[in-house]
């Protein structure tokens, strides 16, 4: 009785693999040699996604060559406006028209680094005159700057509300208002548009 269905269930299975043997083979199927071990497949399959040498020297020096690489295409673009190298802080559409924006206009925030110096120089003048009238300028330049900021921050955000409804301008007038902070010529990006030359 049982050896009756032992033969009867050995019979189709090895009609199944003659049915198997008889398919033909794929072409691409790496056979023919011995499968590898566990550890050694892994260890090729990490150095092929990683694509770094085993040597951590070669490796190393590969990521500072590569980092070098990436400064200097920064620096270039920030000399050019090429938005591809770009920092990320620079890039997009709305950063673009803030210092576009920014660098068409007169501010008085720029000057505030030779106008420090004056002042600086005045208050070490020992006349008390002198030093009076630095004092007064000191806080003139500074309420002169509050209130230009104001205004251009409000003007600053009207404009970025009607033109880009629908992109993130989070960040966008503190980035201008500390653009303007910096003389025109040493600002980074640099300016890609004359004074007066609405963007």
């Amino acid at each position: 009785m049982f050896r009756s269905r032992s033969k009867e269930e050995k019979a189709p299975t090895g009609k199944v693999t003659a049915d198997l043997s008889k398919q033909p083979r794929d072409p691409q199927a790496p056979k023919g040699r011995p499968t590898p071990k566990r550890s050694e497949a892994q260890t090729q399959r990490r150095r092929a996604s990683s694509g770094t040498p085993l040597d951590r020297k070669a490796a190393m020096k590969r990521q500072r060559e590569a980092r070098r690489a990436d400064l200097a295409r920064q620096r270039e673009a920030l000399a050019s406006g090429d938005e591809r190298y770009l920092p990320v802080r620079d890039k997009g559409p709305v950063r673009r028209f803030v210092r576009d924006y920014v660098d068409s206009r007169f501010c008085i925030a720029e000057y505030f680094l030779p106008l420090a110096v004056i002042i600086l120089v005045l208050s070490v003048i020992q006349i008390r005159n002198i030093q009076n009238i630095s004092l007064l300028l000191w806080l003139g330049v500074i309420v002169l700057i509050v209130v230009d900021s104001i205004g251009l921050g409000f003007r600053l955000k009207r404009q970025l509300a009607q033109r880009f409804p629908d992109l993130p301008k989070r960040g966008a007038v503190a980035y201008g208002l500390m653009r303007t902070l910096q003389m025109r010529r040493l600002r980074l990006p640099k300016p890609q548009v004359k004074r007066g030359e609405r963007p």
